[in-house]
């Protein structure tokens, strides 16, 4: 658990972050959004002590994160950032190396870290693992930046915009990464982002930043029915707000009875993804399936089309 308690931090008299207070639950995953200068990545930093607080406390499983050595916290966090930013001079498997060997693991348990990290980011290990950053594409260069931030089996995750510079099909590749890396781990995740449909995908909570401020922070589905502030309506859009709660909804909730022909969809995907397929597809209905391939029933583009449309 990391416990915000009225975090401030000032510049020259100015408040960057301005009093904010907020618990993220442990084995989550919470996403900060705003416009840029409102204080995301400030709020950030100052969780692993790269930035430190003006005034107030934060604390993780109960513990002031100003009681514990600014390097020791920092190899029990993990950070990741846009541009992973990897030693250039280091193989990939000695960039996934890098803290466990500072904390003094043995060599064979950070081989066998290394291993199952590239290997859960479908990574061979023979292959990838002797190669330099330079010989791998900027997908493959992310993956192992947040592999790096994941050796040492840290409790946290923190990642500052880490996919905003990959091209939109890798960047949904490597949001699914994390999904699924996050469920294996059950690491708590704090990610900063500008972009609205990740934050809406991603998110257990999502805390909306303006002028260092925290205006509301709750489950995705709050921020769309109950936006607090005009801000908080502006940033999820008006236009896109009945298609965000099919975002953050699944196909099996929208499930009924009865047949529907072609390739059928799980249902753990979103009432969004299916509308799409639905669309693109030009069909009336698809099948749903449950996660191990049972057959669930079908759902309807008019459906989809009605919940889209319904009023908040």
């Amino acid at each position: 658990m990391i416990e915000i308690d009225a975090i401030t931090k000032q510049y020259d008299g100015v408040a960057v972050v301005d009093n904010v207070s907020m618990v993220i639950e442990p084995r989550t995953i919470t996403v900060v959004v705003g416009t840029s200068g409102s204080g995301k990545t400030t709020l950030l930093r100052m969780i692993n002590r790269l930035v430190e607080a003006s005034s107030g406390a934060i604390r993780l499983d109960g513990e002031d994160n100003r009681s514990i050595a600014g390097y020791e916290l920092r190899r029990r966090i993990g950070y990741a950032i846009q541009g992973h930013g990897l030693f250039p001079h280091r193989t990939v498997a000695q960039n996934i190396a890098t803290v466990p060997s500072l904390l003094g693991w043995e060599r064979r348990r950070i081989d066998l870290k290394v291993a199952e990290l590239l290997t859960l980011f479908q990574l061979e290990p023979e292959v990838y693992g002797p190669r330099y950053p330079h010989e791998l594409s900027g997908g493959q260069q992310q993956r192992v930046g947040v592999a790096r931030a994941l050796a040492a089996e840290p409790n946290v995750l923190l990642m500052d915009e880490p996919f905003g510079a990959l091209d939109p099909i890798i960047r949904a590749k490597a949001q699914e990464d994390l999904l699924a890396i996050q469920k294996h781990f059950g690491t708590t995740i704090v990610l900063v982002t500008h972009d609205m449909n990740e934050a809406f995908h991603l998110a257990n909570k999502i805390a909306v930043m303006d002028q260092g401020k925290v205006v509301q922070y709750g489950p995705p589905a709050e921020l769309v029915q109950m936006p607090a502030t005009s801000f908080v309506e502006t940033l999820i859009g008006d236009a896109e707000r009945p298609f965000r709660l099919l975002s953050i909804s699944t196909a099996g909730t929208a499930a009924e009875p009865g047949e529907a022909s072609g390739e059928p969809i799980r249902e753990d995907r979103t009432q969004q993804e299916a509308l799409a397929d639905l669309l693109w597809s030009g069909r009336r209905a698809l099948p749903v399936v449950s996660v191990t391939g049972t057959p669930m029933g079908r759902v309807t583009l008019d459906a989809l089309l009605k919940r889209a449309a319904r009023p908040l």
